[in-house]
């Protein structure tokens, strides 16, 4: 869909700078009901309004989700492209109206793609899942301390291990529950930990930080989870791949299923061991071997099939 009208929301705590382009307008509302409402009365009809937001970790999703009841096109964005977009205007200063204002030139002259907003049952997934994560670095992070700790302190710090074990317990409970409630949750659930290497955190979080498995290409959904090979050219340094952006929390469950599928999936143990053939660095054949496996997983939704020993060719 095309776009005439481009707004760039800044998103803080307490309050959200919005830019609009061409008209070049700005205004700042609070970060609550009552701002989202003054909001989309100024700025007006939502026909041909692509309005972009950055990932704030979860600031964002309140005026995200009203614009988008509102009929309002809306973009969340990964902050780094905003930044490198930024540098490549040559805008080093930094203010909450210069913000908003380069997020709407980032809309107009990027457009990026218009995707629904996960409902209140996703978002709570992903809180689930994210606290999950937080709690488990910390029981790491404890863990650590107690084998290093003085007898004064080792006490103390053993009685929080025990009070994180049992919050992650909870925290597993919960997200168990969760799924198993929604039908299309269980079923997508039940098809990814079909595959050897595949277990609950894994397919967990896939569930809940990467919704787009199964309706997108194998191309687009590896650049999505930030595992796509791309190219590093540039005078005598060439023929080097690299991957980095995309979700994080996606590829940290990724690297951790291809540990264990080296191992014990014979569709990717086998690759691996062709990769280390070929003279591969292990890094980059795990890589390699994370790309494979969420291509599987893509293709296995995608067609609502279950694991199987000899899957179509993916890749």
């Amino acid at each position: 869909m095309s776009h005439t009208i481009f707004v760039g929301i800044d998103v803080a705590k307490a309050h959200l700078d919005v830019a609009v382009l061409p008209e070049k307008r700005t205004c700042q509302v609070v970060n609550d009901d009552t701002g989202f409402i003054e909001l989309i009365a100024w700025l007006g009809q939502p026909e041909d309004t692509l309005v972009v937001l950055e990932a704030t970790g979860g600031y964002q999703m309140a005026a995200a989700a009203a614009l988008a009841v509102a009929g309002f096109g809306v973009a969340v964005v990964n902050p780094r492209q905003v930044r490198e977009h930024a540098k490549s205007r040559g805008q080093l200063a930094k203010t909450d109206k210069l913000d908003a204002m380069i997020l709407a030139d980032f809309a107009q002259r990027n457009q990026p793609e218009v995707r629904p907003l996960p409902n209140e049952e996703s978002r709570l997934l992903q809180a689930l899942v994210a606290r999950r994560r937080q709690l488990r670095d910390m029981l790491t992070m404890e863990t650590n301390r107690f084998q290093q700790a003085p007898k004064a302190l080792a006490k103390s710090i053993s009685r929080h291990i025990q009070w994180l074990e049992k919050e992650l317990e909870k925290a597993n409970d919960d997200i168990d529950k969760q799924i198993r409630n929604s039908s299309l949750w269980r079923e997508k659930d039940n098809l990814l930990q079909s595959v050897p290497g595949v277990g609950k955190v894994t397919s967990h979080t896939l569930i809940a930080e990467l919704p787009e498995l199964g309706k997108l290409n194998n191309k687009e959904i590896a650049k999505l989870a930030g595992v796509a090979p791309l190219n590093r050219d540039s005078g005598k340094y060439s023929g080097h791949r690299i991957v980095w952006g995309g979700r994080a929390a996606v590829r940290a469950a990724l690297y951790m299923a291809v540990i264990s599928a080296t191992r014990y999936n014979p569709i990717i143990a086998a690759f691996y061991k062709r990769l280390k053939a070929r003279g591969k660095a292990s890094k980059v054949a795990l890589v390699a071997c994370m790309r494979k496996l969420l291509i599987i997983l893509n293709t296995m939704l995608k067609e609502q099939q279950y694991w199987q020993p000899r899957l179509p060719k993916t890749a």
